[in-house]
């Protein structure tokens, strides 16, 4: 009996996992088999280099919102990754008993925030306080950017305070047992240590700052151009998908289709090119 449901789990874990696998696969053929043809009769080069989004006019050029993706993604990686790395130090070696249970079920509350909770919060408050603060029409780069680096803030301290404390307590010990004060020994000895949990948090909050829509469409202005300052409106991958995909007919549905081919081979890019630094690093 023993052995017989080893085997069955076996074979339920094993089901799982090609389920896993075929749907990856089945997303990957529907994405090139629906946008590769949309590309071929448009341009690779007029495609992704193109300045101009007018479907109307024939002219299929997604530049403007694969800088803008970028631009948000960087902008919300400069807030999000300090504040949640320094988080995660703060919850795992420096918080009280009495407020860490408090700051772990906030963040675990920011993380299941839906995200047209997180658009409306940053329409609401956001975007009027980039209006008065630094002027333009407050949707833009740095009401996006802000908003999305609240939004990656629960994955990268829950992934790195777990990295924190899986870290042997041998590290700390030995740099006090050296001299070091508890902050020195914390950021010097365990940190580092962590990097690699840590990192790995920074990929998983990329691929959310990416991956987000509703948010960004909210926030952002969605202006298919490319910005020339923080203040002015920006359209991101994502958004120019869920902008125009209800209306999109022929040519016109298949380029947004081929865009979410731009951005799936965007993604796997930066991931590729973190993990190649990762491992240089190590």
């Amino acid at each position: 009996m023993k052995h017989f449901k080893e085997a069955l789990m076996r074979g339920v874990f094993l089901a799982a996992a090609c389920i896993s696998i075929a749907a990856v696969v089945l997303i990957c053929v529907f994405l090139f088999a629906g946008g590769l043809p949309a590309i071929r009769k448009i341009g690779l080069s007029d495609f992704l280099f193109g300045m101009k989004w007018k479907p109307a006019n024939g002219l299929f050029g997604i530049l403007p919102m694969i800088v803008g993706s970028i631009y948000v993604t960087s902008g919300a990686l400069v807030i999000g990754v300090p504040t949640g790395i320094l988080t995660a130090a703060f919850m795992a070696s420096f918080c009280p008993k009495k407020l860490y249970r408090p700051a772990r079920a906030a963040v675990n509350l920011m993380a299941g925030i839906p995200s047209v909770v997180y658009g409306f919060f940053g329409l609401v408050v956001l975007v009027p306080l980039v209006r008065e603060v630094f002027g333009g029409r407050g949707q833009s780069l740095l009401a996006a950017s802000v908003l999305l680096g609240l939004m990656v803030l629960p994955t990268i301290i829950s992934i790195s305070e777990a990295a924190i404390r899986a870290v042997p307590k041998s590290y700390y010990e030995g740099a006090l047992a050296l001299g070091a004060s508890h902050e020195r020994s914390v950021f010097r000895a365990v940190l580092p240590a962590a990097r690699s949990g840590i990192f790995t948090s920074v990929v998983l909050g990329i691929g959310r700052a990416v991956g987000e829509t509703m948010a960004v469409k909210m926030v952002a202005g969605n202006q298919p151009v490319i910005p020339s300052g923080l203040t002015d409106g920006v359209r991101t991958l994502t958004t120019n998908i869920v902008l125009e995909m209800g209306y999109a007919a022929d040519l016109h549905r298949e380029a947004l289709i081929g865009t979410a081919v731009v951005l799936f081979a965007l993604i796997l890019v930066i991931n590729i090119s973190l993990s190649l630094f990762k491992r240089r690093a190590e």
